[in-house]
């Protein structure tokens, strides 16, 4: 589909859909666009400039379309999550093991720490910088 601004020549505008490029001009060749103001046949595609997107604009879309679900990936964890700071491997653990009851954590780990918690079948996702949740401030 595609929309067109139209003008008829009485100088009314309006927008009209066709199914293709060729859509308005077989239409109007066919007597078949008329002006919704006044009844016109006499109808011409107005000066219209294209929408386009520069690669810059969809990179920048893509850009905020990222951080916008980092955001929301931070704040579900931060809604959802304990945070355990550096004792997150040892945590991780207890609770896999059942010493600990069981709950959602979040924390800092080693690379180490993080791969022998995944070889122990410990689940455990990385995450990246860019959708780590900040640390909560503590309390004074």
């Amino acid at each position: 589909m595609i929309r067109y601004s139209l003008l008829c020549d009485a100088d009314h505008e309006f927008e009209a859909w066709f199914s293709n490029s060729d859509g308005f001009d077989d239409q109007a060749a066919r007597g078949l666009v008329e002006c919704p103001h006044c009844g016109s046949m006499q109808v011409r595609k107005a000066l219209a400039a294209p929408a386009v997107a520069t690669s810059r604009k969809r990179e920048a879309s893509a850009a905020h379309q990222m951080a916008e679900m980092a955001n929301k990936v931070k704040a579900h964890i931060r809604k959802n999550y304990d945070y355990v700071g550096d004792d997150f491997a040892r945590e991780a653990r207890a609770i896999h093991d059942g010493d600990k009851p069981a709950r959602l954590i979040y924390g800092e780990a080693s690379l180490n720490d993080t791969k022998a918690l995944s070889e122990d079948g410990v689940p455990v996702t990385p995450l990246p910088d860019a959708f780590a949740p900040t640390p909560p401030k503590k309390a004074n």
